[in-house]
């Protein structure tokens, strides 16, 4: 791929070559996918989150959202409860294990981005990371 792609093509795709080659990396590492952490991080924020809130808030899927909620209920990190006004909304909130499991899961992502961006001083760090945030933008105006 790499010689029939134009500078700006190669760089798309380094960056999904990355995406696809950490997830599955930081998930060995953390024993958690992103997006399941990123569930309990704003869970770990707030007492108690319809599920449609959190869902909005973190920007995934409703689907995927309730499928991560279920598995994350299942090894007894959240729980959820129907709301008594309302049955059609749930609530969900982080359980005393979830909340313990937190730190750890903290302290694995801390090592692997350690690991990561090994080799980076601070300023390659700030650089980089103003650069993504660029493309994040430029991404975002795009209409389609």
């Amino acid at each position: 791929m790499k010689n029939s792609c134009s500078n700006e093509g190669q760089i798309l795709f380094q960056l999904n070559d990355i995406y696809k080659q950490m997830s599955p990396k930081f998930e060995r590492c953390t024993g958690i996918s992103q997006s399941r952490l990123e569930l309990l991080h704003k869970l770990f924020e707030v007492d108690e989150i319809s599920q449609t809130a959190l869902q909005k808030e973190v920007n995934i899927d409703s689907a995927a959202v309730t499928r991560h909620l279920k598995q994350l209920e299942v090894k007894k990190m959240v729980t959820r409860r129907k709301n008594p006004v309302d049955n059609r909304f749930t609530f969900v909130r982080l359980t005393e294990e979830g909340r313990d499991r937190i730190a750890s899961f903290r302290i694995e992502k801390e090592q692997f981005i350690q690991k990561v961006l090994k080799d980076f001083n601070e300023q390659e760090q700030s650089e980089l990371s103003n650069m993504l945030n660029r493309i994040q933008n430029n991404i975002k105006e795009i209409q389609y």
